[in-house]
């Protein structure tokens, strides 16, 4: 698969966004705060967890934009495998043990004005890429270094990984009749 240049990325990245904003009209509030059991995120939690984890990923686009750091650095092997088929893989998967602190939201308005905010971010961040001279990349926890071009990549594509989190979550909440 070839790169994607910034602007397919930005669209795709806008494209995916719009589909978590208009889902967020058929939820109630109460909806968005129930679990589907005692250890799992609330869909609400699942936006909050995009809103907080996308805030990085642009900080760290921003960075590699900037500098030449860490240039001869690579993304581990699965990182590659997930960037050609441009997709997380297709199970779940164990985040940081940060992530049991991610809250609940305090409304609905919070989750669509994150959700706006970060759109609006985005495309600040496609003539920065657009403009780069710079390779540098920035280390991911677990996957190695990306550059500017990689974490754009990436945020569209851990969008779309909790989408199907979000599918999971539906089922419940139609069965619970919340």
């Amino acid at each position: 698969m070839d790169k994607k240049d910034a602007s397919t990325l930005i669209e795709d990245f806008k494209r995916t966004t719009n589909t978590w904003i208009q889902a967020l009209a058929q939820y109630n509030f109460v909806q968005l705060c129930t679990k589907p059991s005692p250890g799992s995120w609330s869909l609400g939690q699942v936006y909050m967890h995009l809103l907080e984890t996308t805030g990085y990923f642009i900080k760290q686009v921003t960075i590699c934009s900037s500098t030449n750091d860490y240039a001869t650095e690579e993304a581990t092997d699965a990182a590659k495998l997930m960037f050609l088929h441009n997709s997380f893989p297709d199970k779940l998967l164990s985040g940081p043990p940060s992530n049991a602190h991610t809250p609940q939201p305090a409304n609905k308005e919070q989750l669509t004005n994150g959700l706006m905010k970060l759109t609006d971010e985005f495309r600040n961040v496609e003539t920065l890429i657009s403009n780069n001279l710079y390779n540098g990349k920035t280390k991911h926890p677990g996957l190695g270094y990306f550059n500017a071009r990689e974490w754009l990549q990436f945020t569209e594509m851990h969008f779309r990984h909790h989408l199907r989190q979000k599918k999971r979550i539906d089922v419940f909440l139609k069965t619970d009749n919340n």
